[in-house]
């Protein structure tokens, strides 16, 4: 840190008596030189996360520094930034998405080294890469209309999906083609089935219901908003993304499982010290709540749950990553079986 952040640091505790004068985030930030960061006045921020203004409008509240998002989708993600890199054009500082894009990203180089104190923390499995940190899990349960759905009747485990009375009613990101649904139904084989047999029975009673499927989980909840369907292979933040919609999620005995979502400096960052007190505040408590609190999002920061009763008790789990292999092959096999051929 140099004399004048000391300077700073001090006059910014002075008369506290202690480093909480100052958010614990920031702290970390003035350590990695948040002056230099000021004087870059930006940091750039690719992602595939929805609904995150006002994560960015809070970093530039509390730095005085810019955070300019751009919002690329999960088909457009690595290619974007690899045609950019390779052009030596790359404009983004940061890159945050699903785990298995940012280790591709991670084995093109895209990456420079940088674990954050501000996730000191997190479990031991998000940090276990100096490369990038993991901040959260997309989880992934199921979604019912409150208000057509008798309590008697709500699901209670992810077999019930399977009874023949949700026949019609159900819809759900198409798994021939949803790569993170064919990795949740594979996480279900598992992690939460006894056997391979019981699992298959599932899935198999899953399709004789002959969901209505959509491309992804973001049209999941409005079929279920308007009525049309009554449950939703989808994720319990909208919730909080939809609110007032009439939506309740289970299982509440868990787990949920779901792809974790890492965040990381890119390595020939424009904004390199912008970068990283970027990446302090996502990864700080003040921001994981937001995410929390307005997005809905599962966040790793302790203590931080969405606003969703019952989550806080529930064990969420991070799915495995498939090989571009075994998406290919359980996508033949999910299209064979929920196409009754």
């Amino acid at each position: 840190m140099s004399s004048l952040d000391r300077r700073r640091f001090l006059a910014m505790t002075a008369g506290a008596g202690a480093l909480t004068a100052v958010p614990a985030w920031m702290q970390v930030a003035l350590a990695n030189d948040l002056q230099k960061a000021k004087a870059e006045g930006e940091a750039v921020f690719y992602a595939n996360i929805t609904a995150v203004e006002p994560v960015m409008a809070a970093f530039q509240q509390d730095t005085g520094i810019k955070g300019l998002y751009t919002r690329i989708s999960s088909s457009k993600f690595i290619p974007t930034i690899l045609t950019e890199a390779q052009a030596g054009k790359l404009l983004a500082d940061v890159v945050q998405s699903p785990l298995p894009m940012v280790e591709m990203l991670a084995k093109n180089k895209i990456l420079a080294p940088y674990t954050s104190p501000a996730a000191k923390d997190y479990p031991a499995w998000a940090t276990s890469n100096d490369l990038y940190t993991s901040f959260g899990i997309e989880y992934v349960s199921y979604l019912y209309n409150t208000d057509l759905v008798k309590s008697e009747d709500v699901p209670q485990n992810y077999a019930d999906l399977g009874n023949p009375k949700w026949r019609d009613k159900i819809v759900m990101a198409d798994p021939a083609t949803h790569a993170s649904t064919i990795a949740w139904l594979i996480a279900l084989k598992e992690q939460y089935f006894k056997t391979e047999d019981d699992w298959m029975a599932y899935v198999k009673a899953l399709a004789a219901n002959k969901p209505m499927f959509v491309a992804s989980f973001g049209p999941t909840p409005a079929p279920i908003e308007s009525g049309e369907k009554l449950v939703a292979i989808s994720m319990p933040k909208y919730i909080v993304t939809k609110a007032p919609a009439p939506l309740g999620w289970g299982p509440k005995e868990g787990p949920l499982f779901g792809a974790a979502r890492a965040i990381a400096v890119t390595e020939s960052a424009p904004h390199p010290a912008a970068a990283r007190a970027f990446m302090d505040f996502w990864l700080s408590k003040e921001a994981m709540q937001i995410l929390a609190s307005k997005v809905g999002e599962y966040v790793l920061a302790p203590g931080v749950f969405p606003n969703i009763p019952g989550i806080d008790k529930v064990e969420v789990k991070p799915a495995r990553d498939l090989s571009d292999k075994e998406l290919k092959k359980w996508g033949r096999e999910f299209k064979t079986i929920f196409s009754g051929r």
